[in-house]
């Protein structure tokens, strides 16, 4: 559960609005199984004013920001929303809830904008050279990490992928 709670952490704190906000989940093999986890404890955030006692997730930083969050979200058919940040929140103010895609590949819209608002786009491989692939030709070049039990996995990956913002799940 600590890995979970990590990830919703790192994709959804300071309204996904800060440089090294996890924008992107690569899951390989059985992991993806630990999409729907992320979901139930996104939906325990609570979204509000950041001076208010107990908010997780504050408002983007202009009506603007707000609006091509749900732009790139609206371009980016062929996705699944798991989890939908953009209902409830039509208050006229800048607040989006956390916001979960799957399905997500390097040719949506969603994946080749750095997003900055509360959404964490989900990725599948089966293999550990997948997902090092897909890291290493993205374009962004921010901070990256893994969960695994495998020490060989860990090992490829500190000296394989070229550093960028995505965890790469492999339950192992």
């Amino acid at each position: 559960m600590k890995k979970i709670i990590a990830i919703v952490g790192a994709a959804f704190g300071a309204a996904g609005q800060r440089c090294m906000a996890l924008s992107v989940a690569i899951f390989v093999g059985e992991s993806k199984d630990w999409v729907n986890d992320l979901v139930l404890e996104a939906k325990k955030l609570k979204v509000g004013c950041g001076f208010e006692e107990g908010i997780d997730v504050g408002p983007l930083i202009t009506p603007q920001a707000k609006e091509r969050v749900c732009q790139i979200l609206d371009k980016s058919g062929g996705t699944t929303i798991l989890l939908d940040g953009r209902e409830g929140y039509d208050d006229g103010g800048n607040f989006l809830g956390p916001t979960i895609v799957t399905g997500v590949t390097p040719q949506h819209l969603c994946y080749q904008e750095e997003i900055f608002g509360p959404v964490l786009l989900c990725m599948t491989v089966d293999t550990l050279d997948e997902a090092i692939a897909i890291t290493n030709s993205n374009p962004y070049g921010n901070g990256c990490a893994i969960f695994t039990q495998s020490g060989s996995c860990a090992r490829r990956f500190q000296h394989e992928i070229d550093g960028m913002s995505f965890y790469l799940s492999v339950a192992k």
